[in-house]
């Protein structure tokens, strides 16, 4: 199917930069672009010199790019502004762009803190369960902020990295663990933050760690909700095992979705209806590889 009709002078171009690029932007953006008659165009691209990439997206006017790992913090000083989303986690996966400005912001905290919300709603987790989060980079930013906004007071980060661990967690008031103290701790919400159960998007992208699932069957038995931000394959091994167990789960699949529903406005200034936004998204997660 062809992205757009007609390609002309105007059309408005907007990016993906990442190290592990996949298709789902690109297939739901442009499947938008193209239900609503708009003359925009995504293309995601494979970044390797970040720097030359913003000037890129500054110097060619550019309209939009979303940001993927491992680029979330290291875009900040190349930006001009950052939308108070971005600011106080110091994360960014968007940036727009707006007569020669570049401005970043975090449309991950939003969609985690919808899903979060509507777990507690549900009653399925409390304020008060305990949680493990594993990873500490611009995605556990996200994510960890949107645990303490909706009232998670009980929580441990687990790294490899001490600094960037230690320093997540006392930002937010939680405990923070070595990766070697995973084996013996047990919550009951466990958050993979990490690409561990990531697919690989081609026979040269880098290379899935040795082990596919962030916590144990023993973990996974003892929690009462999984969340894997990991996106791609929308069903990870982790989400797999805890659906083998009954455990309910939030997938990446899912937060993927909503923040890019937020991109999309971010964009265009055009917010789609939800029938829509669902035909995206199942287009989109098709072949989101």
């Amino acid at each position: 199917m062809p992205i757009s009709t007609s390609i002309s002078k105007d059309t408005q171009l907007c990016i993906s930069i990442s190290a592990r690029p996949g298709n789902f932007g690109t297939r739901f953006q442009n499947f938008l672009y193209r239900e609503l008659s708009l003359d925009f165009i995504y293309k995601a691209f494979a970044v390797i010199d970040l720097p030359a990439a913003i000037a890129g997206i500054r110097g060619l006017s550019i309209r939009g790019a979303a940001v993927s790992m491992p680029f979330k913090e290291k875009c900040i000083p190349f930006l001009d502004e950052l939308d108070a989303s971005a600011q106080v986690i110091q994360s960014v996966n968007t940036i727009v762009q707006t007569q020669g400005r570049l401005k970043g912001y975090n449309t991950d905290y939003g969609a985690v803190v919808q899903l979060l919300r509507a777990r507690l709603s549900s009653r399925e987790l409390s304020p008060s369960s305990d949680f493990i989060l594993r990873g500490s980079g611009g995605m556990a930013k996200a994510v960890i902020a949107a645990l303490r906004d909706c009232r998670f007071t009980d929580g441990t980060i687990v790294s490899r990295n001490p600094e960037t661990g230690n320093s997540l967690a006392a930002l937010y008031g939680y405990a923070w663990k070595p990766e070697s103290a995973l084996p013996d701790l047990h919550a009951k919400l466990l958050v993979n933050v990490t690409p561990i159960g990531m697919a690989a998007s081609s026979p040269s992208a880098i290379s899935d760690p040795p082990d596919p699932i962030p916590f144990s069957e023993s973990q996974i038995l003892a929690a009462d909700l999984i969340f894997d931000v990991v996106a791609v394959p929308p069903e990870t091994a982790l989400i797999r095992l805890a659906k083998k167990h009954s455990k309910p789960t939030l997938s990446g699949a899912d937060v993927i979705v909503l923040q890019a529903v937020e991109q999309f406005v971010l964009y265009t200034g055009v917010r789609p209806d939800d029938t829509l936004i669902a035909r995206a998204a199942r287009h989109a997660l098709q072949n989101p590889s």
